[in-house]
């Protein structure tokens, strides 16, 4: 009997395998072939657009980069504007939300309870709803039409800091902290040479996700923004999408938002090295 259920066990592993690679395969087709399409729109021209889509590729990719170029909107100072916004608020995102984390797993205090709890309440707030209250701040303190107030707010980020606090609760015993700080180390020596690179690959993750949320954001800086040569990326994608019938140019457009994916890209590769790499070296440590 045991010698009949081992080849049917085998099968029905190898089956399932199968099955496996078959869902993978489809997913990453449906995930990729949108780019595909973005980057076959980016090399055709207007008129061909509108005739429908075709698989095959244009020879007005040139045309369109020029157009791009020469557009109304200063679509090279709004992907430079979208880095520095993006890129800020990702490191004070990533760094003070992991030390906040650090804070509460590490420390031993009345309202630490209550702390958690209050940080975890105001993920439930939308944006919308304190955004009138938001600008009327910053017009007060004079930081309206500047990028300040796009960066500076990813300090508080309620979502980042759980995320840190539970991979801190799975990672990071407090014997190793108390060893550390029985050898002499002070606070700020322990977070950054200790628990930082520990939490390596947490912050690559969550270092991807401030990134994009910063650079796909379009409702703040639409309300703050208002100089042509500070709006961010996805203003001025909106505003060409917007322009006079006339001069629209749907091949501009889709170069444009190829254009603007890129920066997303190579944040994703570089970071996601660092995402299995750290992966790895906690797998070998346990």
């Amino acid at each position: 009997m045991d010698e009949n259920r081992k080849p049917s066990k085998g099968i029905g592993l190898h089956a399932r395998r199968v099955i496996a690679y078959i869902v993978l395969i489809l997913l990453t087709f449906l995930c990729l072939i949108w780019f595909y399409i973005l980057i076959i729109n980016a090399t055709r021209t207007h008129g061909a657009l509108q005739k429908g889509f075709t698989p095959i590729p244009s020879t007005n990719l040139i045309n369109n980069w020029k157009s791009m170029l020469h557009s109304p909107q200063p679509i090279v100072r709004g992907m430079l504007n979208s880095l520095i916004v993006a890129g800020s608020s990702a490191i004070l995102c990533v760094y003070f939300s992991s030390m906040t984390a650090y804070a509460i797993h590490a420390y031993e205090f009345k309202m630490r309870k209550f702390m958690f709890t209050f940080i975890l309440m105001i993920m439930t707030i939308p944006t919308q709803v304190s955004a009138l209250g938001f600008i009327q701040l910053i017009r007060k303190m004079g930081l309206d039409d500047t990028h300040l107030p796009l960066i500076i707010p990813a300090i508080a980020a309620p979502v980042t800091f759980f995320y840190m606090k539970q991979y801190m609760d799975s990672t990071l015993p407090l014997s190793l902290i108390e060893a550390a700080r029985i050898d002499g180390a002070g606070e700020f020596r322990i977070f950054n040479t200790m628990v930082m690179p520990l939490m390596k690959p947490a912050i690559a993750v969550q270092a991807i996700f401030s990134f994009v949320a910063s650079w796909n954001n379009y409702f703040t800086p639409a309300l703050i923004l208002h100089t042509d040569t500070k709006k961010t990326l996805p203003i001025l994608i909106a505003e060409l999408r917007s322009a006079d019938f006339l001069k629209f140019d749907m091949g501009s457009v889709y170069m444009t938002i190829a254009f603007s994916i890129f920066p997303v890209i190579i944040v994703y590769v570089v970071l996601s090295k660092h995402i299995v790499g750290g992966m790895t070296l906690g797998g070998v440590k346990g």
